[in-house]
């Protein structure tokens, strides 16, 4: 799994790989090394092959931190894959996926 992010008027954490239970330990890690500034966190999962349970609960930890800062995180690009985990786990109207 790779992570790089990039700032700007939003926030762009752009992921390729696997976000599993070894990996989303990486991937936390990476996003609260960053300073936040922008209003706008966009995860880009256009390389993303699949998400684990541990995965997701990074996203919503993210997500929570977020909203209690008045902040957004958006989901961009997922594959069919990891539409059909968010949509089973109910992921999918939990978080705002575009």
């Amino acid at each position: 799994m790779e992570v790089k992010i990039e700032h700007g008027e939003s926030m762009v954490v752009f992921v390729s790989g696997r976000l599993d239970t070894v990996t989303s330990v990486e991937f936390d890690k990476a996003i609260k090394a960053e300073e936040i500034k922008e209003n706008l966190v966009i995860i880009d999962f256009s390389n993303v092959e699949y998400i684990s349970s541990a995965g997701l609960r990074v996203l919503l930890a993210l997500k929570r931190e977020l909203d209690g800062k008045s902040k957004t995180l958006e989901i961009h690009n997922i594959n069919a894959v990891v539409r059909e985990i968010f949509s089973v786990t109910g992921f999918i109207n939990a978080l705002t996926i575009k």
